[in-house]
């Protein structure tokens, strides 16, 4: 029997979303500063080199974060409370990325979009759609 009530049960989705989001957030924080410091800045490599070594440990991170966050908070395996835990991890990211960026580099929304333009950026982003879209997987 769910211990879960019938409200608790239809936040599910919102508290995971929530959690996952600042979980993958906080691990993609510190791989984003490592990769930074020491990929890029030690090593030389470009910023599209770091990227590229960074995705596959994120989006690994992820699913296993998405998988625990799931059977944690007991979301529905319908797509509506799947896409809606996603679509709101999803959202508070890129809030995140925005708030990041004008704060710590001192840009404005408008220029952090175009940083999409940049290979690097763009696969960062795809890969943020992953994350999204891993609860429904």
């Amino acid at each position: 029997m769910n211990s879960l009530s019938p409200t608790t049960s239809s936040r599910a989705p919102i508290l995971a979303g929530v959690i996952y989001f600042a979980l993958a957030f906080a691990l993609g924080f510190l791989l984003g500063t490592a990769r930074t410091l020491f990929v890029q800045n030690v090593s030389g490599a470009s910023r599209l080199l770091g990227v590229l070594i960074e995705l596959p440990i994120m989006l690994s991170a992820s699913w296993l974060l998405c998988r625990t966050v799931i059977r944690r908070f007991a979301v529905a395996p319908t797509v509506t409370a799947r896409a809606g835990m996603g679509g709101l991890a999803f959202v508070l990211l890129m809030l995140a990325e925005i708030l990041v960026g004008a704060l710590l580099f001192g840009r404005t929304p408008g220029q952090d979009v175009a940083l999409y333009r940049d290979a690097s950026y763009a696969l960062g982003l795809a890969a943020q759609i992953g994350f999204a879209l891993m609860p429904l997987i």
